[in-house]
């Protein structure tokens, strides 16, 4: 079983506040981006800049997790800023990005560190509308591009997970339409796509994208613990996640996504009941099952590594300074 996180690493972003570092030391992100205006007065060509720097800190990201005994890493969605508005081929530093890429995917796949993405909610392939399914497909399209240019498999082993989207006051029709959109996308997609319970009753539960989505084209369910307490579709939490693990290949370790309450760690009633922690505090139950678990909080790595010292304490091993890695 591997414990993962997700996109951010807390001390190598912020490396005074959390990494003990001192000033001067930069921040090691995936994050760099740019306003509309700034996209439209610089271009594609400081969009590559960016894009070429956050490749190159992914790069560093990867092997900081090595180092340190993480071995299930989510990418940022958020790579190449603006990446709707050019192709690839339109970057000036395509090559260089290429490069630190695939150099990130030796490492990845050397030392059995896996890799996955969450592309956002905007990505909405239920919908009745034509322009919003064109954009989808492109993102997700990119998303596959990554993939294939770090050089992963085209197996859900490296997942690109998502919500399916919304209902329409039509859950059966929205699903359908669903697996009518997937066939529209490439196979650097198709063949790594997973979908995931929703947190919303209105939503979809697994028991939902079992029937309407699994059994019509056959891709993986990503159990999510924390959103089945809203969605159950009036099963257990163990009947519902043996139920999405039963739609993974054989040959395949399944990804489920965990967190907690926010409203419960911070004592704070205000607080949306959905919202995530910033740590992880409860056991987690697998029923007995072999799983790679995404922890889904907003302290990243440092929930994993607090999670490591409360329940794991066989396997834990003090992380090395991060000042001797920089």
């Amino acid at each position: 079983m591997n414990i993962g996180y997700a996109c951010i690493n807390m001390q190598l972003s912020y490396p005074q506040q959390y990494g003990g570092q001192e000033r001067g030391v930069l921040p090691i992100t995936t994050g760099r981006s740019m306003i509309r205006r700034t996209f439209d007065s610089r271009g594609v060509s400081y969009a590559s800049e960016k894009t070429l720097d956050n490749c190159k800190d992914l790069e560093r990201i990867v092997s900081w997790n090595i180092l340190n005994d993480y071995h299930f890493f989510r990418i940022t969605s958020n790579l190449a800023p603006w990446k709707s508005e050019y192709d690839w081929d339109d970057m000036p530093d395509i090559e260089e990005i290429r490069k630190h890429l695939h150099s990130t995917g030796v490492m990845s796949k050397t030392h059995n560190l896996r890799l996955t993405s969450h592309p956002g909610p905007f990505n909405v392939l239920t919908s009745p509308h034509p322009h919003v399914v064109t954009n989808c497909v492109r993102d997700l399209t990119d998303h596959g591009d990554v993939f294939d240019m770090i050089g992963l498999g085209r197996t859900p082993y490296n997942k690109i997970n998502i919500h399916i989207g919304g209902a329409y006051g039509d859950k059966e029709s929205a699903m359908k339409r669903f697996c009518e959109n997937f066939e529209l996308l490439p196979d650097s997609v198709k063949s790594r796509l997973t979908v995931e319970n929703d947190d919303r009753a209105s939503m979809y539960s697994v028991k939902d994208l079992y029937y309407g989505v699994y059994k019509r084209i056959g891709i993986p369910i990503v159990f999510d613990y924390h959103h089945h307490k809203f969605c159950s579709g009036d099963m257990s939490e163990q009947e519902a996640l043996e139920m999405a693990l039963s739609t993974w290949p054989s040959d395949i370790t399944p990804v489920v996504h965990y967190s907690e309450s926010r409203r419960k760690e911070q004592l704070d009633e205000t607080i949306r009941v959905q919202a995530h922690s910033d740590y992880i505090y409860d056991e987690i139950d697998t029923y007995g099952h072999d799983i790679d678990i995404m922890v889904e909080a907003k302290r990243k790595e440092l929930a994993v590594q607090k999670y490591k010292e409360l329940h794991m304490t066989d396997h834990y091993s003090s992380l090395p300074s991060v000042k001797a890695y920089i």
